[in-house]
């Protein structure tokens, strides 16, 4: 089975304006989309599409049956509409109407499902690999607090070494309020084999005012294994967004300024699910 979990450490480095560092743990789930059927036998705490402790529904993600807010001119639209078509379906149109030939190939999404019917992910991350192993792309989903989402695509132009993808590209999404919307994402995937490894940085030009980073280390996807992990690591999702409002809490105890969701809608663009403070006003123009 090529699904697993692993236990990560999540380290976020903020050098400017103002000096902020943390470090927490976490595990998240790596699924082998052609997996998902036979998954849940032996996991009592994991179910696909339907309830349970830990859910993973497909509809979570990738909306491209959605309508896409803001597209960058001269882009392209890779929508399905049909609502019944797997996720896996969905990530190899996606990637073909970029050129990208997924057809026989293999999608692994690193993610956290839904826990006791709560979800949130900042971002997701699904390894693509062809018909014969070979990695071919990677794509970054991140989601932000207001439920937006935006996708990352890695293509083979990006990988700087075999199932390593580099690339530097405008954010035009709003992620933190300590971070501007005009700043530059450097996204640095690695394909997980026994170990995960992922870098995000921001730019400001050629100044990183902020690492983050994603280590983690292989662990089998067993009932037991899952059991552990929810008393080792318990109402995870939870924790994650009560962190995010806590360190954002203590950067505004620094005095960093901070941006405005509603004050730059015309640099949000490329995303799915707009928020109505950024919907309304780019309706309006």
């Amino acid at each position: 089975m090529n699904s697993c979990l692993y236990e990560c450490h999540v380290m976020h480095a903020r050098f400017s304006p103002r000096p902020h560092r943390f470090l927490y743990r976490i595990f998240l789930f790596a699924l082998d989309l052609d997996e998902l059927a036979a998954l849940p036998r032996g996991l009592p705490l994991f179910s696909v599409n339907r309830a349970n402790l830990y859910s993973f529904r497909e509809a979570d993600y990738l909306p491209t049956g959605e309508r896409l807010h803001a597209p960058t001119p001269g882009g392209k639209c890779h929508a399905i509409r049909d609502p019944s078509v797997s996720l896996k379906q969905r990530v190899v149109a996606h990637l073909a109407g970029h050129g990208i030939d997924l057809a026989g190939g293999r999608v692994v999404l690193v993610t956290l499902p839904r826990v006791a019917g709560y979800l949130f992910n900042p971002v997701s991350f699904y390894f693509c690999s062809d018909r014969t192993g070979r990695p071919v792309a990677a794509l970054a989903e991140v989601t932000n607090t207001f439920r937006e989402m935006k996708p990352y695509l890695l293509g083979p132009a990006t990988q700087a070494r075999p199932g390593e993808f580099r690339v530097r590209v405008p954010k035009h999404f709003y992620v933190s309020p300590y971070s501007d919307v005009d700043v530059d994402f450097a996204f640095t995937l690695r394909t997980p084999a026994d170990l995960l490894s992922i870098q995000i940085d921001d730019y400001v030009g050629t100044e990183r005012t902020l690492a983050s980073t994603l280590a983690g280390t292989r662990r089998e996807f067993t009932g037991a294994r899952l059991a552990w992990f929810t008393l080792k690591y318990p109402f995870i999702t939870l924790r994650i967004i009560s962190l995010i409002h806590w360190h954002a809490f203590r950067l505004w105890l620094k005095r960093a300024p901070w941006f405005a969701k509603a004050a730059r809608p015309g640099e949000q663009r490329d995303l799915y699910r707009p928020h109505p403070s950024i919907a309304r006003t780019t309706d309006a123009a």
